[in-house]
């Protein structure tokens, strides 16, 4: 006599089926989501967003911020000219024809005073030179006084310092006018600048 299938045995098949089934859909969609214009908006993972905060600019050089130039004296080098913060100002004797000619590894260590516009910049009590701009090459615009292009110099820490005065005999601490500490062969001795350091510019 034939046994018949029990339907016991029958469920436990179709169940076997069907999970079978959902597997196989699954495995589906997972491809299709992996596939190039599957829709899949995962952002790529090559390069996680910096922590590290924005490097700060150099003294002076914050655009549409007010700068009044001031006068400064030391004991040696006389009356110069300080701008944001009291740091000190520089003129770059290479510098002519209203253009910058420091610019790249030299403005690094000689950060240009820039400005949004002329207006920015006003001369205190003791400054007599004029105030023009001239534009950078990078479309910057630089703050001149008595016809120069001013900058700070990195090396000078806080105010007061003016360790960038004669430096190269090209780096001059800015006078009153405008014109250069000591170019004239008065004051202090000069710094020379080594061959190759790009400090000077």
């Amino acid at each position: 006599m034939e046994r018949m299938p029990s339907r016991t045995g029958d469920l436990t098949l179709r169940l076997r089926r069907g999970v079978v089934a959902i597997a196989a859909a699954a495995a589906l969609a997972v491809s299709a989501c992996a596939a190039p214009g599957g829709g899949a908006t995962t952002a790529p993972a090559s390069q996680a967003p910096s922590s590290a905060p924005p490097p700060s600019a150099a003294p002076g050089t914050a655009s549409g911020e007010a700068l009044q130039l001031a006068l400064a004296s030391d004991a040696t080098l006389g009356s110069y000219i300080t701008g944001r913060d009291g740091m000190s100002l520089y003129i770059f004797t290479k510098d002519h024809d209203d253009k910058s000619t420091c610019n790249g590894d030299c403005a690094a260590n000689w950060p240009p005073v820039t400005v949004t516009m002329a207006d920015d910049a006003t001369a205190g009590t003791g400054v007599t030179g004029a105030l023009g701009t001239i534009t950078r090459d990078d479309g910057t615009m630089q703050l001149t006084l008595g016809g120069h292009p001013v900058y700070y110099f990195a090396n000078d820490k806080a105010a007061g310092d003016t360790n960038g005065q004669g430096i190269g005999e090209v780096w001059f601490l800015a006078g009153p006018d405008g014109s250069g500490l000591g170019m004239g062969g008065d004051g202090p001795a000069k710094t020379p600048c080594p061959p190759g350091d790009r400090s000077c510019y």
